[in-house]
């Protein structure tokens, strides 16, 4: 049983908790609670290691349990030593340490969610979990958007990174893409361009969706992007990220749906 807050394991775990740099170095990523390791487990996102406490549902040991047949490192640890690991207040009793990959997509794509200048976790977590509820494929993240392995992307997600392929890179990266795809490119605006839901979205695209703030970067708009907008007859002047990216992800489901 580890006891000590000292103890390297546990060391290693509040290292990639902190700063995106740390987990990009070391190439992991840090989740916790029995759902969202279960989700990685059964994908095959199998852990390097994991720390858990006595105190687990029996739900939560028969996961322990399948972790060690996959010869992880797993220990058992003290509920301060968990505490003093955790991101959050109320630990879930298990942390595991998963090492990053990027699931490639089918060849095949033609829903593709694109996060541009996303800064705030939570709705970029939220615009993950939602991608893959609408069936996207793959989600594309450019410079400039939160960490997505960071934990609070992760526990916003709610399990979206272990079952849509989300991929990092440039915006010449995104360009090729939706070259090799045939994807056209919309991007969501406040105002101008198409309404929502007049526009053809039922063929191979890519959307893209941009931070509250200061909206999509010049390299999205150098790509020459259909623009379409969520009209709003309220006094609002926009919507949330993450509502906005809704709106539209399921407006194209329900095109798809309807063909």
């Amino acid at each position: 049983m580890i006891t000590s807050t000292k103890n390297i394991k546990v060391k290693e775990i509040r290292h990639l908790q902190g700063r995106s740099k740390n987990r990009r170095e070391m190439g992991k990523f840090v989740v916790e609670g029995v759902r969202l390791i279960e989700e990685a487990v059964k994908v095959g996102w199998t852990p390097t290691s994991v720390l858990y406490s006595e105190e687990l549902s029996e739900r939560g040991f028969e996961l322990v349990r399948q972790i060690q047949s996959l010869e992880a490192d797993v220990e058992v640890a003290e509920p301060h030593v968990l505490q003093y690991a955790s991101d959050t207040k109320n630990p879930q009793g298990i942390i595991a340490v998963i090492p990053m990959k990027e699931a490639e997509p089918t060849d095949d794509i033609d829903f593709v969610l694109v996060t541009d200048q996303i800064r705030d976790p939570g709705n970029l977590g939220t615009l993950l979990r939602t991608a893959s509820a609408a069936g996207v494929q793959a989600v594309f993240i450019p410079p400039g958007t939160a960490d997505v392995f960071s934990p609070k992307v992760l526990r916003s997600a709610m399990g979206a990174h272990f079952k849509i392929s989300i991929q990092q890179g440039d915006y010449s990266e995104l360009a090729a893409i939706c070259k090799t795809h045939h994807l056209s490119l919309h991007v969501a605006e406040v105002s101008g361009g198409t309404i929502y839901h007049q526009t053809d979205l039922s063929k191979p695209l890519a959307l893209v969706i941009g931070g509250e703030a200061n909206g999509v970067s010049p390299e999205i708009l150098a790509l020459e992007p259909s623009p379409i907008h969520i009209p709003m007859p309220g006094k609002s002047e926009s919507l949330n990220a993450a509502i906005a990216g809704a709106v539209l992800l399921f407006e194209v489901a329900r095109q798809r749906a309807s063909q």
